[in-house]
């Protein structure tokens, strides 16, 4: 049987690594060994940011609803559970949209809330 030499194979897995590594500093886009070590960790960063990502958005869309909330004379969680109480069922995002776009609209949920709670 003919012997078969990797060197196709290996030129092609380093060639992948290194194009993930464009862009980082120093040798760790040029050198494989520096580079295959950061693309993973990057790779690590990618996830966890991608769950991350999610808590802050959710974050961002309770400090903009408490936000418009307070000039009103309601705090945030005393909204929300007149909310739930008068079975309107919006997410925070789109809360934090109307109180943005639509003030007028929000201020109306304002008073629901404020009846209910």
């Amino acid at each position: 049987m003919a012997r078969v030499k990797g060197a196709m194979m290996t030129r092609k897995r380093r060639k992948k690594v290194l194009k993930l590594a464009k862009g980082y500093f120093g040798s760790k886009s040029t050198h494989f060994k520096m580079a295959k070590e950061q693309v993973m960790k990057g790779g690590n960063y990618a996830f966890a940011g991608r769950r991350q990502k999610k808590r802050d958005f959710r974050r961002l869309w309770i400090a903009r609803i408490n936000a418009a909330c307070r000039p009103q004379g309601i705090n945030y969680s005393t909204f929300m559970n007149g909310l739930k109480k008068a079975g309107v069922e919006l997410n925070r995002k789109m809360l934090s949209e109307m109180a943005i776009h639509d003030p007028d609209s929000f201020t109306k949920l304002v008073e629901l809330a404020k009846k209910k709670a």
